[in-house]
């Protein structure tokens, strides 16, 4: 063995299924064998259906090991043969599940240690900002513009636009707000940056800061984030004490610094206006709009709201020139999406990828088909209000306008998979339920819309007049979409009506049944 170097996820699914354990085995053993190994703690390259692994530094580069049987067994193994174990899985770059891959946003994500700057930095980091310390906060906009960028929170509204209205609006005080309130099913892209690259996202809001004329920024990270919380913390405390936050950014004169605050997870806070009630301190009530934010944001000041994975595409976009990431991707959908994929998968994990790659490339060349090796049935896209894709639907591209002519929507990019066991009848019944139970009530056809949608569903199932009913249904569907303050109560009807229309066996045979579960 020529190296003594270790790399090891601290991510928290990585940690989960024994990330730590593995340290420690590598830490007895090194010892045993009167080594003091160096253990890099990273954040995950993704690869989450090989975790818990361990990567090990060579001349020729990183070698990947995933331990069989026992941890203590590969680490053994490994230290008397290195390279040669059975456990080995190559060179982690050559791996298909990466190479095939178009790393931007995640490019250093499972390489750098996630804890300094100046791996950061080494890594190509502050690049981005660094030049933008030097340009005119027009042309900042101008380049995010001129790339394509649009919002990855699900909307896809094109950030350009929004950072321009900002910009332009009256008023000596802004605010850049970060949602990173991730809560739609099957999605972990944010949380896995905030904790294995964090200083991207401080340079991304520090950018669009200087670009509308900010000075303070925000990110909203919900609670059930302990540790992406901890690694933002200690990252904003260390960029602080560099230099790059704070009254005189790398002595530029120019000032920019961020806060964190926790939200409590409420779902309906990833809508943008209810996140800016919660970030004052109130109930997260959505607002009615206009006044948009981009005018009357934070605290009635103009304000930037972005998601994480918008923000830290910046800094690539500002080092590398707009022309760089607009050679990504296709249409209207520039760039790359990391796609999550999750639910009933053989390999789930992260892949980014450009736009317009088909979701069959996601789900079965990176995914590997379903866990349990059925035929897939739906694959649901852009979290619980997302659509259900068919099966024969898979070669569908994945990108906002594809999608949407489809009648589905890409949202945060995470595909939750459903072999033929899912039951389409008891996934509209559940969207209608998580509505009822998210909704915040400031809106009648979110807040009852969604408790008659369940006893609507539930008397289908019961076959209790189900033509009558399906008719009901659909007539509630329309009103909910039409009459719905935000996005949650206006897209709940997405799953409910792709589940009909998609899979109406479902709904037929619970109904000729009368399944006593539902009556």
């Amino acid at each position: 063995m020529k190296s003594e170097t270790f790399f090891v996820s601290s991510d928290s699914a990585s940690v989960s299924v024994g990330a730590d354990d593995l340290v420690r085995a590598i830490t007895a053993e090194a010892a045993r064998r009167g080594i003091e190994p160096r253990i890099v703690r990273t954040g995950s390259r993704g690869l989450y259906f090989l975790e818990p692994m361990f990567e090990l530094e060579t001349q020729e580069g990183r070698f990947g090991f995933q331990p069989e049987g026992t941890m203590a067994e590969c680490v053994t193994e490994m230290f008397d043969i290195g390279v040669e174990a059975r456990t080995c899985l190559g060179l982690m770059d050559d791996l298909p599940w990466l190479h095939k891959q178009e790393r931007l946003t995640f490019e250093r994500c499972g390489i750098v240690d996630p804890r300094s700057i100046n791996d950061y930095r080494f890594h190509g980091g502050f690049l981005g900002l660094e030049r933008a310390l030097g340009m005119a906060p027009e042309d900042i906009v101008a380049a995010v513009t001129e790339s394509g960028l649009r919002g990855r929170g699900g909307a896809g509204f094109p950030a350009g636009v929004k950072w321009s209205t900002v910009r332009g609006a009256p008023g000596d005080v802004k605010y850049v707000c970060c949602n990173a309130d991730e809560g739609d099913s099957g999605t972990f892209a944010d949380r896995m940056l905030m904790e294995g690259d964090p200083f991207l996202l401080i340079e991304g809001m520090i950018i669009a800061g200087l670009a509308v004329g900010a000075g303070k920024g925000f990110i909203y990270i919900r609670s059930e984030y302990p540790a992406a919380i901890q690694m933002m913390r200690q990252a904003i405390e260390t960029a602080r004490i560099a230099g790059w936050l704070g009254g005189d950014i790398r002595e530029s004169g120019k000032a920019f610094d961020i806060e964190i605050r926790e939200g409590a997870g409420a779902y309906v806070c990833g809508e943008e206006t209810a996140m800016l009630e919660s970030l004052e301190g109130k109930r997260g009530m959505v607002r009615a709009k206009p006044p948009l934010p981009a005018l009357e944001g934070l605290f009635g000041r103009p304000t930037v709201v972005n998601n994480v994975l918008t923000l830290a595409a910046v800094p690539m976009i500002v080092a590398r020139g707009a022309a760089f990431y607009r050679n990504y991707g296709m249409g209207h959908s520039r760039g790359t999406q990391p796609f999550q994929l999750a639910g009933c998968i053989r390999n789930g994990g992260l892949v980014e990828k450009a736009f317009g790659t088909t979701l069959r490339t996601l789900i079965e060349d990176f995914g590997g088909g379903t866990a349990t090796g059925r035929p897939l049935k739906a694959v649901q896209v852009g979290g619980p209000l997302g659509g259900y894709i068919p099966e024969h639907l898979l070669d569908l591209p994945a990108d906002y306008e594809a999608l949407a002519e489809a009648g589905f929507m890409l949202g945060h990019g995470g595909l939750v998979v459903f072999d033929d066991r899912a039951d389409m009848l008891e996934q509209a019944r559940f969207a209608m339920e998580f509505c009822a139970i998210e909704s915040c009530g400031k809106c009648t056809p979110c807040r009852l819309g969604a408790q008659r949608g369940v006893e609507v569903i539930d008397r289908v199932a019961a076959g209790v007049e189900p033509a009558k009913n399906l008719a009901l249904l659909d007539d509630l569907c329309t009103l909910m979409k039409d009459g719905s303050l935000c996005a949650l109560g206006g897209l709940t009807p997405m799953p409910v009506r792709t589940a009909l229309y998609h899979f109406p066996g479902d709904f037929e045979r619970a109904a000729a049944q009368g399944d006593i579960r539902w009556a």
